[in-house]
């Protein structure tokens, strides 16, 4: 969903360069997420872990911690994971009316929406409010609740440093210019256009790292030859896709990704090469062979 499903900035961006239609693009980026998510995900997960085999992270503390005497219902639970969805929503989704002229986002409730959607502040109200749910109006301590706070920071605390250093090399990376140079390279190699994108996209996500920069720029530098050519909507959504699908190939120590999941499941770079590298590049190039079958079909249209 993250990569192939407006509202994510990537598609969007990427639908903006090849003149996409959005709606189509959130249909057929469904079409192609669901079967790779459960091939890919669901399958690959089970495969995997029979070889690789993990200890449960304890990152809400040990079972013999003190446990609540009422514990929530489901649907609190899942309501409460949902809310820094829904705020972040609020950013991206009114961004991208704003940036179609659909919505005035300079009023002041799209400004405060807006402001409250942003990652940081959204996920810090949604501590609050979890704070208060499962803690104060369920009759628990302060000091009870301080002890549950003060546990959690412990094992975020490594995955931020770990996670900025991996962002902050991409970022050097990037500064430096490589994902310039090789789109140059790449663009005399006359590839079919739907290909080119792909592969595009893979060469800048392998040597940079962010997912995103890979697809705007694979789309900045494609876009002139979709324009220029005589593609059905349906097609230039499959191109689209194709673009996203490479630009998630293969996620390795440059991408903060990377280091967010290896660290939060308390795996070693060479397991996190083996469990999370393979499983990006065979997502990739699963939701490629999809798009080019649609690709494909949309030609015969």
């Amino acid at each position: 969903m993250h990569v192939f499903l407006p509202p994510h900035p990537g598609p969007v961006a990427a639908s903006e360069f090849y003149g996409a239609n959005l709606g189509i693009v959130l249909l057929v980026g469904l079409v192609v997420a669901l079967p790779t998510w459960y091939v890919t995900g669901y399958l690959w997960g089970k495969f995997i872990g029979t070889r690789v085999v993990l200890p449960v992270p304890t990152l809400f503390g040990d079972v013999d911690d003190d446990q609540p005497k009422n514990p929530p219902r489901v649907s609190t639970v899942v309501l409460l994971l949902l809310l820094p969805m829904m705020l972040i929503f609020l950013n991206t989704g009114l961004s991208t009316l704003g940036a179609a002229g659909l919505v005035d986002i300079d009023q002041t409730w799209a400004v405060a929406a807006i402001l409250i959607g942003n990652s940081p502040i959204a996920l810090l109200i949604s501590v609050v409010v979890a704070m208060i749910v499962l803690g104060w109006r369920r009759g628990e301590k302060g000091t009870a609740l301080e002890k549950v706070v003060d546990s959690a920071l412990g094992p975020i605390a490594s995955v931020v440093l770990i996670t900025g250093a991996g962002g902050m090399f991409g970022g050097v990376l990037r500064a430096s210019g490589i994902g310039d140079a090789l789109a140059d390279t790449l663009d005399g190699w006359g590839l079919p256009v739907i290909v080119a994108g792909f592969v595009v996209a893979v060469v800048i996500r392998v040597a940079q790292g962010s997912a995103t920069v890979a697809l705007v720029t694979a789309a900045g530098l494609v876009s002139p030859a979709v324009l220029a050519g005589d593609f059905n909507p349906l097609q230039v959504a499959a191109i689209t896709l194709a673009t996203a699908a490479g630009s998630v190939f293969a996620g390795h120590v440059n991408d903060s990704g990377f280091w967010l999941v290896g660290r939060l499941m308390g795996m070693d770079v060479k397991t996190t090469l083996k469990v999370w590298t393979v499983q990006q590049t065979i997502q990739s190039t699963m939701a490629f062979i999809i798009v080019l079958g649609i690709f494909g079909l949309a030609s015969l249209i």
